[in-house]
């Protein structure tokens, strides 16, 4: 029997974005009578000496974990040497455990996986599926990465598209990313769009009086401006601390940011100085209380610098939405999530720096919270039609069976 075989630098019990939708994926896919097997690191996102088990089987797939250096996210020489050691070890155990007929799906974490990926994939005669989560090296680039000169990122450009031109299926998150692969040279019909999801059944709308968190962190009679996930590069926040600092004498009013990342310790030290009371910090939940950390907020901030357009979707999105709760975005307005938000009136965008037009749509929301609620229940039922679990999952079965009758 082939296998399906995933390759991802983090897997349960890893909270990270990436390693969440790679473990709904495969272990629905084993539910469903596949072989399925996922090679993965030994690290967690935010501890890289965790040193998880090296094999194990979790709810019928088997997880690989390989070993490598241990520098984790603090600084990219470090980040790049446990790249490198992740790439060696990864494609020894692919050239060890791959069969002629398998299929192997590689996702973007470490970035260029799919270039060593290929060439495995062609020695062992397995079909290559790329996951495009992100596309690298335009996000570096894009980030103004100054270790990579432009005769290696064209190198790297090459290579990745290469892999892309050359796989047998690229599962891309969104209309703009299959439109950017398609500008690259990748064949129409080896694109396919799958977007990325939450579980409707695990996360969903937890009303303000049962959720034990908005009691815990006092914020029971307070208008909860949110933000969760990720405090990276990646994304921009100072039109939301201007927009904080606009409103800090509004004591009804409070930004509350979840999570960590690359800016979080920036922020915390900011909001200090500045003095700012209405804005708190909490780390991770576990994912176990996402329906209650998710709906502590009134309403949710996405914020994606327009740089990045095309290149990643924030996969906050999909949760927000399954906790029903509105969307304020900050960004490039003509965005694909702020056109869905227009088309399903369940939020608003503005522009980087429009810190004005931030607070206008917050002062308007928490002085009418039913037309805010409204907004939320309209969010939740376009993540049904749209975005719950079941739906990508079905839409993954489909695409990798075809893999197989191809």
């Amino acid at each position: 029997m082939s296998k399906i075989v995933f390759v991802n630098r983090y897997f349960y019990p890893d909270h990270s974005a990436t390693s969440q939708l790679l473990t709904d994926l495969a272990c629905d896919l084993s539910v469903m009578g596949k072989e399925v097997m996922v090679i993965a690191g030994r690290q967690l996102y935010d501890n890289p000496k965790a040193a998880l088990p090296v094999v194990e089987m979790v709810y019928g797939v088997e997880v690989r974990r390989v070993r490598t250096t241990t520098f984790g996210r603090v600084n990219l020489m470090g980040r790049a040497i446990d790249y490198l050691a992740f790439y060696i070890s990864a494609i020894l155990l692919m050239i060890r455990e791959l069969r002629t007929g398998d299929t192997l799906v590689v996702k973007t974490d470490p970035p260029l996986l799919s270039s060593f990926a290929l060439g495995v994939a062609k020695l062992k005669g397995a079909r290559l599926v790329n996951w495009v989560q992100d596309v690298f090296p335009e996000v570096a680039l894009a980030l103004e990465v100054k270790a990579i000169p432009p005769a290696a990122a064209r190198f790297l450009v090459w290579l990745r598209n290469a892999s892309w031109r050359l796989a047998w299926r690229n599962i891309v998150l969104s209309e703009a990313m299959k439109k950017y692969l398609l500008g690259q040279g990748v064949k129409e019909s080896t694109i396919t769009v799958i977007h990325n999801w939450s579980d409707g059944k695990s996360v969903f709308p937890v009303q303000e009086d049962e959720n034990q968190l908005r009691i815990e962190w006092g914020l029971e009679d307070k208008f909860v401006v949110g933000y969760s996930g990720n405090l990276g590069r990646a994304h921009e926040f100072k039109t939301i601390m201007d927009a904080a600092a606009l409103m800090a004498d509004r004591e009804d009013i409070v930004f509350l940011f979840i999570g960590g990342g690359a800016q979080a310790e920036e922020l915390r030290l900011q909001a200090s100085e500045s003095g700012m009371k209405n804005i708190v910090f909490r780390p991770y939940q576990h994912r176990e209380m996402l329906a209650v950390s998710l709906s502590v907020p009134d309403i949710h901030i996405i914020s994606l610098l327009p740089s990045l357009e095309g290149f990643v979707v924030p996969s906050k999105f999909y949760g927000i939405a399954a906790a029903g709760r509105p969307i304020l975005y900050v960004g490039d307005i003509d965005a694909e999530i702020p056109r869905i938000l227009e088309k399903e009136s369940c939020g608003y965008a503005v522009s980087i720096g429009d810190s004005g037009g931030f607070v206008k749509y917050i002062e308007e929301l928490s002085a009418n919270q039913s037309e805010c609620h409204q907004m939320g229940v309209r969010s939740r039922k376009m993540f049904d039609r749209y975005y719950d679990k079941p739906i990508a999952i079905s839409a993954w079965a489909n695409a990798i069976q075809a893999e197989f009758q191809e």
